[in-house]
């Protein structure tokens, strides 16, 4: 579930809603979710029906599936190559029965509630109906803290490097994240299995339209803008509608998506419901800590640097002695804890963890605190994106989190061939010192601590000394070049400056056109060296008006920079047209 404050389930975000009329501030304490909470009930699919975590070795998971229906079950989504089944049952002995199963090496409940009739026919949610910002962006406190205006100074990103919102859903339409936003790798991961239909990524509220805002809200003068405002994000919606709670199944299934998809960072600004620790000794939370530590383990050995929020109980998660969160998804009780069970993804090993700070580098009231925090960065009412194009504050460890990730995906930027080792290393070593003070809960050195970790967050010294990531264009000619009747060659030219080296082998040229025989024309390139490339002969055949179309050219033995140009010639009589624009992208 999100990252709530310790006082209870009724989790309340000091958050500010803000839409071009007016700012309206929603009362109550720092937390990371949005301000109306989860009911934490679900609708029963069919009276008693549950969902189950089977678990096998990777790449064996066949026996167990058939031994899941022949034991009163279903299969709901498999995840052969970490071992992982999401199985369906009614049956109360169901669990008991596969913990004999040969190869079956554990089995757990994943919920305390019956599994949401939704889940066999999930519902898309609707877009939110947007308005259009007014007001422009500014200084904004969290940004210059970090030193992410001066950053921007280095690169404001890579277009290349995506990030994973995985959360309660995205915005794609909002004003200041459409430019970035990725929607061909944003799906839905709600109730354990991925769901890619269009707009199934959509949010089911505020919380990750908010997080995605600070990590790459678009620099374009309006609203506000990210960390990292030119990287792409996607959103792997792990939440369910209505309670917004995120359980095991669904966060499995988005660090396996990320993982398999291409994606550079994760944002992970929640806790796995329905146990906010996850003790060993507990057959069903074993299984719950061994899926999702499997999940994520498999996303960083893809590639993926997971980044997750420390939690908002101001714990010392090393010594953790009661849970009064859990289960959120039925009725939550006290129970006694140690520092065994664990916060998931938040404790795991692979999770870079972030603490919370103050706008006066304090901690945040709310932070948790552990050897296991990394870094520290901002998350006391954090300015960033709303649903429907407004703009709010929120405050908690989530609200910390996107910071990191975003300055994360600007050292992806600026060293694409950096791991994810490389990465942590790098945010670590140029992290700003934070002393303990005269908290005496805080254990450690100014260099590294429980409460920051190795520090404040520098995204300026962690992008210096990289090369910053080359313009990819496009660069284009939008003006109409009148093309002479069966005559000398028109042409248009386009400059390219701010690479370095040769042009790529699969450079895009786009091609538009507009003529009324177009099997007349003659089309080539021309470097800036002179060098021409055909792109196109005369077709006389061809009775087609108008060309529009993308040529894939060769061109890695050409300097990139220079003047290059679309040459058009009418080789025929008696029509006649114009270069109407041409772009030429990398």
């Amino acid at each position: 579930m999100f990252l709530r404050s310790r006082a209870g389930l009724k989790r309340t975000a000091l958050v500010a809603a803000l839409s071009v009329a007016a700012l309206t501030p929603m009362a109550g304490v720092a937390a990371a979710g949005p301000g109306k909470p989860g009911t934490g009930k679900s609708v029963a699919a069919a009276a008693g029906l549950r969902s189950y975590l089977v678990i096998t070795a990777p790449n064996n998971t066949s026996g167990a599936k058939s031994a899941v229906s022949s034991n009163g079950g279903t299969v709901y989504a498999s995840y052969d190559a970490i071992g992982v089944i999401v199985a369906h049952s009614t049956a109360a002995d169901f669990a008991s029965k596969m913990r004999s199963v040969s190869g079956v090496q554990q089995v757990g409940a994943s919920r305390t509630s019956d599994v949401p009739a939704a889940s066999s026919n999930p519902a898309i949610p609707t877009s939110p109906s947007q308005t259009t910002p007014t007001a422009n962006e500014t200084s904004r406190v969290d940004m210059t803290q970090i030193g992410a205006d001066k950053a921007w100074e280095v690169t404001t990103g890579s277009s290349n490097v995506l990030v994973g919102v995985i959360d309660t859903g995205v915005d794609d339409q909002h004003y200041d994240l459409k430019a970035n936003f990725e929607a061909s790798k944003s799906v839905s991961c709600a109730y354990g299995k991925v769901d890619a239909r269009t707009g199934a990524w959509r949010p089911v509220g505020d919380h990750g339209t908010h997080v995605a805002g600070t990590i790459a809200a678009a620099k374009n003068g309006k609203g506000m803008v990210g960390v990292a405002p030119s990287v792409k994000i996607a959103s792997i919606r792990v939440a369910e509608p209505s309670t917004q709670l995120f359980f095991p199944e669904n966060v499995v299934c988005g660090f396996m998506y990320a993982g398999d998809n291409g994606f550079a960072v994760t944002n992970n600004s929640y806790w796995t419901d329905p146990w906010w620790a996850n003790c060993p000794n507990n057959v069903d939370q074993a299984a719950i800590m061994e899926a999702v530590k499997r999940a994520a383990d498999y996303a960083t050995g893809k590639g993926v640097l997971n980044v997750v929020a420390a939690g908002n109980e101001n714990t010392d998660l090393d010594n953790k002695s009661t849970d009064t969160l859990s289960p959120d998804d039925s009725t939550p009780s006290s129970r006694p804890v140690t520092a065994s069970c664990k916060i998931v993804p938040g404790e795991l090993e692979s999770s870079l963890t972030v603490g919370s700070i103050t706008s006066s580098n304090a901690k945040s009231s709310f932070s948790n605190f552990a050897n296991k925090v990394n870094v520290a960065a901002p998350g006391d009412n954090v300015y960033s994106t709303m649903p429907g194009g407004n703009y709010g504050q929120m405050s908690g460890t989530s609200m910390a989190t996107p910071h990191v990730a975003g300055v994360a995906a600007l050292i992806k930027s600026v060293t694409p061939s950096a791991t994810v080792d490389q990465i942590k290393a790098k945010i670590a070593e140029q992290a700003d010192d934070l002393s303990c003070g005269s908290d005496s809960r805080c254990k450690g050195t100014t260099a590294k601590n429980t409460f920051y970790g190795e520090g404040r967050v520098d995204a300026l010294a962690a992008v210096q000394g990289g090369t910053p990531p080359q313009p990819n264009g496009p660069w284009e000619n939008t003006d109409d070049v009148q093309i002479a009747d069966n005559g000398a060659a028109a042409t248009s030219t386009v400059t390219i400056d701010g690479r370095t080296g040769n042009a790529p082998a699969a450079t895009k040229i786009d091609v538009n056109i507009v003529h009324t025989y177009v099997g007349d024309l003659e089309i080539s390139l021309i470097a800036p060296d002179g060098t021409s490339y055909s792109l196109r002969r005369a077709n006389p055949g061809d009775g087609s008006a108008n060309l529009s179309t993308q040529f894939t050219v060769d061109l890695s033995s050409e300097v990139a920079n220079g003047g290059w140009k679309l040459s058009v010639r009418d080789t025929a009589n008696y029509d006649t047209g114009y270069i109407n624009s041409w772009k030429v992208s990398f």
